[in-house]
């Protein structure tokens, strides 16, 4: 069960600015990920499901961070069906992001009021996510549409919150693009969490790294 409300999670997002994401089928690297995220400054990250038997490390990661990160929000990604929506809110994501618009998905999540951001490349994509209950619409990839597409869909539906993931790197010029051109927040994965700081166990790097891309959105998002 979803330890945050919708709300919370919306709240945060924009708080924060910034959704760090990553896939690792080792507990104990997951572990030392997330607590350099904690460090860093997050209070979100996005698990992405991408590999046999990603669930039985998502359960304990969760139950982890409720009991030792107060504040961590931690959600799923990369869900592909309502079954997979509903596993992964037993095992206690707050959110789910999908790589695609699905309805049956939307319904789980909405039944349990869940906060759910499907990826979306059209501006009818993004009306019907909207229809259902969607607050916040995953651009992606968003290194294909850009942060003009966002600029361009917020002229008809500046209600529209976006959420570009793919294409989004930590320097300033990037993050200022997107940042510039409307969006709500940003996802972020290894450009941020890279293999090689995976490989090396450089968490402290990751540390500083999440910190510094955090004040950076902060300095953006108050100019």
């Amino acid at each position: 069960m979803s330890k945050y409300s919708r709300l919370q999670v919306i709240n945060t997002m924009k708080e924060n600015g910034m959704v760090p994401l990553f896939f690792h089928n080792d507990l104990d690297v997951a572990k030392a990920i997330l607590d350099a995220c904690y460090n860093g400054g997050s209070r979100l990250l996005e698990f992405t499901s991408r590999g046999d038997f990603a669930h039985e490390v998502f359960g304990p990661l969760v139950k982890y961070a409720s009991e030792k990160l107060p504040g961590m929000i931690i959600g799923v990604g990369s869900i592909t069906d309502a079954s997979q929506a509903s596993l992964y809110i037993n095992l206690g994501a707050n959110f789910v992001v999908t790589p695609v618009f699905r309805k049956d998905i939307a319904i789980t999540c909405n039944r349990r009021k869940v906060l759910w951001s499907p990826g979306c490349g059209s501006l009818t994509e993004i009306a019907r996510a909207e229809e259902l209950g969607c607050e916040i619409v995953k651009l992606f990839p968003g290194g294909t549409y850009g942060p003009s597409f966002i600029k361009a869909i917020k002229g008809p539906q500046p209600w529209t919150n976006v959420m570009p993931t793919g294409g989004v790197s930590p320097d300033e010029e990037n993050l200022k693009s997107w940042f510039d051109s409307g969006a709500f927040c940003v996802g972020m994965g290894s450009k941020l969490i890279s293999k090689e700081i995976i490989k090396k166990r450089n968490y402290s790097k990751l540390k500083n790294d999440v910190q510094n891309v955090l004040k950076v959105i902060k300095k953006i998002k108050s100019t």
